[in-house]
């Protein structure tokens, strides 16, 4: 019988959307990894939609627990998770993610190496036939290729794919519950980084992300990332390494980025969407500057 404890605490955070949450289930059911030095950890986070029937068929193969709260938005939701694990790591994904079967083992072999890092791991787009989906991924592949571009001194990572030690994940506090939409795991790395941790990029620990999106979802997932970049330059204003503009490099490289990654037709539509992608970026960020500043006039 093996008494060593549990060594991961998968957390998932989910909101209506059961069908997603049992594909996420069923990769962890196919994880080539002990059952008994795992848990998973799903947050409902609605007090309307019970998933008690979802996660039923596979609690004879899981270490599962399934926590309920109202609405508070997925940074919350995590914390909440957080609150329950027993594992010494945390790991982050989201419902709309499936895991490679060798997820949880490349994790332990990167903490064996580096046990008081952040390790984060690649995201592949699982629907590349949408080509919404496939410009978000990209995006965030350009920011991976920018920010992680050492990977033993990354700076960024999505809070669908990453780990880290539990202990260190509450001494600062978790995430950020003032980003209710976007933005929370931009923060959270940056406020990783400036309490002295080191984060490490591992492309080999991999999720498959399936969020299926059309042209107004993509124009609102990247004007919500526009207002989280708002509340991200709030709440770094005081510290002396705070949140800044990039430099017009970024820009320009970040808009050349599809031209160099893509083939075919689907290179000028990508173009085309990235480019939307920034201007829907600054909307969000000037409306939820305007929101901001009507707050703290009427208070």
């Amino acid at each position: 019988m093996n008494l060593e404890p549990i060594l991961f605490s998968i957390i998932v955070p989910t909101y209506a959307r059961p069908e997603k949450l049992t594909t996420c289930l069923q990769s962890f059911a196919k994880l080539e990894y002990p059952r008994d030095r795992f848990q998973v950890i799903v947050v409902n986070d609605s007090t309307e939609i019970s998933l008690v029937s979802t996660v039923a068929p596979f609690q004879n193969n899981l270490n599962l627990i399934l926590l309920t709260q109202r609405n508070s938005g997925p940074a919350i939701a995590r914390n909440t998770g957080s609150c329950a694990a027993t594992g010494k790591f945390l790991v982050f994904t989201d419902d709309d993610c499936s895991v490679a079967p060798n997820w949880l083992q490349t994790l332990e072999n990167r903490f064996t190496q580096t046990p008081n890092s952040l390790i984060g791991g690649r995201i592949i787009n699982a629907l590349p036939d949408n080509i919404y989906s496939t410009a978000s991924q990209e995006l965030i592949d350009y920011l991976y290729s920018y920010y992680n571009a050492i990977p033993d001194r990354a700076k960024y990572f999505t809070s669908n794919n990453f780990a880290l030690p539990a202990e260190s994940f509450q001494k600062i506090g978790g995430f950020g519950t003032s980003f209710s939409f976007a933005g929370e795991d931009r923060e959270f790395c940056h406020r990783w980084l400036n309490s002295g941790y080191n984060a490490i990029y591992a492309p080999e620990v991999i999720v498959y992300h399936a969020h299926k999106l059309t042209l107004h979802q993509f124009w609102q997932q990247q004007f919500n990332y526009g207002k989280g970049a708002f509340l991200f330059q709030q709440v770094t204003a005081q510290t002396a390494t705070k949140g800044k503009l990039q430099n017009p490099s970024f820009y320009l490289n970040l808009l050349a980025y599809p031209w160099r990654h893509t083939t075919g037709i689907q290179k000028l539509l990508i173009a085309g969407l990235f480019l939307l992608s920034q201007v829907a970026i600054v909307a969000g960020l000037l409306w939820e500057k305007k929101d901001y500043e009507a707050r703290k006039l009427g208070g």
